[in-house]
């Protein structure tokens, strides 16, 4: 008879637990697995993209149902365990009870909750796990005040996500710089100022006194005096194991499980791992070591001699925008010196800590793309006397040689740690590839490598290409799991093989699903319009549900109405128009939007069709502010009134969105047109930015200022307007007709290189039939959809999906 395992937590580390135990003995135990959440394994890592909207819950999902089943797992979710009977090994949830000759505790952490009156009032939460996160999106935190109390890693990732979905957000720090047990006070200060550039407001040496508030939180009182408003709350002052059902087990307990080397606890039939656990007097909140754990525990379990030694491990941080990295002991103390280096002008900060001739700390702040050689010259104690001059400078300086973009990956020992999340080094990956894994997915797939929060991905890929010859031969993947062709190959295909519909596409190329799949139908959808025009007729029930019905779903099943104002310019009688249809519709909210436009939050999709038409009758088109196409053409007022004016921006910008509205793009693409280097309208963080100045107008692409933050790169400038309007054309045909779909202009830019769209663009007959075949698209799909029907025409019969969530969308 097999053993019974019976595991207590369905997180990350007892997840990766049960990997390594399958993959090794399938058949050495049947297994019970208890979790308090009604669901598996998803990685925690990425619940910030989450509350961001970046990514959904089933994107991150570990483990999901199948796998569990595969391996014969009992999964008793939502099933909190109440009591460890020790004496009969067995474990009694609220529901259920399950007998053990092993028993692995993984309960992870619970958040602190500083003891503050108000502490309990509605609207307080804590970030932790996806409760949490659904929590605070179910709060509609879109123009209301949040205040997170916690300046470490997970307050920062609350307030980022939180700030993404449109909320004022206010960081209290108790400490006089964020993240302090990673960062010195230069570092902390860069990432203070990045924060706020990105709206998001930063006190430091805050204490909080209460939150106030009579039947819901409505402020924050800081010791010092100060009141922030607050419609939410998140605490995220720190973690504490959660130990409770070990305390009542009568098991060894400080301030965590005591675990010996093999993970075993002071029953030697209980297990534990993850951050409920405390070895050496030491917790563990990282996923690294966690992922050791593991690793370790699964050989205890089958009889295989493994002690858990732990690392030291660096720390980067998710929060968009900001690259940082930490490793090491970077506090004063006498003996040590610094290297420092600053480039105040890029926000780059460099901070080695050294002890004789060893580094024992690094910070790094703006450019951390030599951390890995620099953490490996710390873990393996390395003399760097003779490279003392040139340290700071990174490996690619070393030995007097010419700098090689390579060289700092070709320096790394094969035992440097790549990615630090699954703890997989250099030689891992080098095997793999050595082995046939010439994919990043394959490469992710057999090591982990740049499979959690991703921020390893361009390093895995450089050591990929180094043991490549210098060749990264990564073919691209399948569009999706219906087919093997690339979105590029696909492309290439339907223009060669003249295949001008859907059907047609999956009956040529072999698609393994009969009606495609929510991935695969949009891009096709996109590449057909894109190249055939005049043959192709699109098709409604392959588009996302916002596409299909002209507005935004929300989170209650409402749409978000969006009139276009050309260039953010409006009229008194559309103002009375939009009023008039927020009065007539209960519209709940009427908000200005950073586009320069106006949103009617709240709309029922039953009123939708008479809203529009009422809009239409007053002049006014959509905005398409739900579409994969022209959002925005931000403007500023230009010469015409401004007295820093050196063009009219104004019209320039209300000419560019009469001409480009309605096409539809590879992914969503918005414009700025400052009347002069001001750039009070953000030109140069948009798709497509234009500078006037008195000798013309400076054309830039390629930017972004949402989840990534990106400045424009130079494309071209001009005396003429109307030579102007040609080049930005060009450019956005340019884009339809080779990017892939649901990438960003400049994701698509930096696939292909500027080198190779300025050229594209240069070329004055190539560039006329960009726009040519523009001007041709536009002929046919350039219309406003509110004033055609809401029901498509004709159902197709090839087996529709029933629905096309917005999972893909953005």
């Amino acid at each position: 008879m097999r053993k019974k395992l019976v595991v207590i937590g369905a997180g990350m580390a007892s997840g990766r637990m049960l990997e390594q135990l399958f993959e090794t003995a399938p058949d050495a135990y049947d297994v019970t697995l208890f979790n308090a959440e009604p669901r598996g394994n998803y990685n925690r890592l990425m619940l910030s993209p989450v509350l961001s909207g970046e990514k959904t819950y089933d994107q991150i999902v570990t483990h999901d149902g199948g796998w569990y089943a595969a391996h014969g797992v009992d999964c008793r979710f939502g099933e909190p365990v109440v009591q460890i009977d020790r004496k009969a090994r067995v474990v009694r949830s609220n529901k259920s009870a399950a007998e053990y000759d092993a028993l692995v505790i993984a309960t992870g952490s619970a958040p602190f909750i500083i003891p503050v009156a108000g502490r309990d009032l509605p609207g307080v939460v804590t970030y932790r796990d996806l409760e949490d996160t659904e929590a605070m999106i179910a709060a509609g935190i879109a123009g209301k005040d949040a205040v997170v109390i916690g300046g470490g890693l997970l307050g920062l990732e609350a307030a980022a996500g939180m700030a993404a979905r449109g909320a004022r957000v206010t960081v209290i720090h108790l400490m006089g710089h964020l993240m302090e047990r990673q960062l010195d006070p230069a570092a902390g200060y860069l990432l203070e100022r990045d924060l706020e550039r990105r709206g998001i407001k930063v006190h430091c040496k805050g204490a909080t006194k209460a939150i106030l508030g009579h039947d819901r939180a409505e402020a924050v009182l800081l010791e010092d005096g100060t009141v922030y408003p607050a419609d939410l709350v998140c605490m995220a002052v720190g973690i504490r194991p959660e130990t409770r059902l070990a305390v009542d087990a009568h098991l060894e307990v400080e301030r965590g499980i005591v675990v010996d080397d093999a993970l075993r606890s002071s029953d030697p039939h209980i297990f534990a791992l993850g951050e409920c656990v405390e070895h050496r007097g030491q917790l563990f909140g990282l996923v690294a070591p966690l992922y050791d754990q593991a690793k370790v525990l699964a050989k205890t379990l089958l009889d295989q001699a493994a002690e858990f030694q732990p690392v030291q491990t660096a720390t980067k941080l998710k929060v968009t925008g900001c690259d940082l990295f930490s490793a090491g002991d970077f506090a004063e103390g006498q003996g040590r010196e610094d290297i420092v280096f600053r480039d105040p002008g890029r926000g780059i900060y460099k901070r080695l800590v050294l002890e004789g001739d060893r580094i024992i700390g690094v910070v790094m702040y703006g450019d951390t793309s030599d951390g890995s050689w620099f953490y490996g010259l710390m873990k393996d104690k390395a003399d760097i006397s003779d490279m003392r001059e040139t340290l700071i400078f990174g490996p690619a300086y070393q030995g007097g040689t010419t700098p090689d973009p390579m060289a700092a990956v070709a320096a790394l020992p094969p035992e440097a740690e790549i990615c630090g999340c699954n703890g997989v080094c250099k030689g891992t990956i080098t095997a793999a590839v050595q082995a046939g894994a010439t994919t990043l997915d394959l490469v992710r797939a057999r090591t982990k490598a740049s499979g959690s929060c991703g921020t390893c991905t361009g390093l895995v890929q450089q050591v990929m290409a180094l043991s490549l010859g210098g060749a990264l031969v990564d073919a691209p993947a399948g569009m999706c799991k219906c087919s093997d062709h690339s979105h590029e190959d696909v492309r290439r295909l339907i223009r060669s093989l003249a295949l001008k519909s859907i059907p047609a596409v999956m009956q040529e190329l072999g698609w393994k699903s009969a009606g495609g799949c929510p991935s695969c139908r949009p891009a096709l959808n996109f590449y057909l319009l894109a190249e055939w025009p005049l043959d192709y007729r699109d098709d409604r029930q392959s588009r996302f549900v916002n596409e299909r019905n002209h507005a935004n779903i929300q989170k209650d099943g409402t749409y978000s109405v969006v009139p276009r104002m050309w260039g953010g310019v409006t009229t008194p009688d559309e103002l009375r128009a939009i009023a008039d249809a927020a009065d007539k519709y209960n519209v709940p909210m009427v908000k200005v939007t950073g586009g320069q436009r106006i949103d009617l939050l709240g709309v029922r999709k039953e009123d939708l069709p008479h809203i529009w038409a009422d809009l239409n009758a007053a002049g006014l088109v959509s905005g398409h502010a739900y579409s994969k196409g022209l959002r925005t053409v931000k403007t500023c007022v230009g010469s015409e009134f401004c007295r820093f004016g050196t063009q009219d921006s104004t019209g320039l910008g209300i000419r560019l969105e009469k001409l480009l509205w309605g096409s539809w793009t590879p992914h969503k693409v918005k414009l700025g047109v400052s009347g002069c280097p001001r750039n009070c309208a953000e030109a140069t963080c948009k798709d497509v930015g234009v500078i006037c100045v008195d000798s013309g107008y400076q054309i830039s692409v390629a930017g972004a200022a949402g989840m990534e933050v990106k400045e424009t790169e130079a494309l071209a400038s001009t005396p003429s307007e109307d030579e102007a309007v040609q080049i930005i054309t060009a450019f956005v045909q340019l884009y339809r007709e080779n990017a892939r779909y649901l990438d960003r202009p400049y994701k698509w830019v930096a696939k292909v290189g500027l080198d190779w769209v300025k050229a594209q663009i240069a070329d004055v007959e190539n560039r006329r039939a960009l726009v040519e075949r523009f001007e041709l698209s536009q002929s046919v799909y350039r219309r406003d959809p509110w004033a055609e029907l809401s029901t498509p025409t004709e159902t197709p019969k090839w087996a529709p999906l029933a629905d096309l969530t917005l999972e893909a969308a953005e």
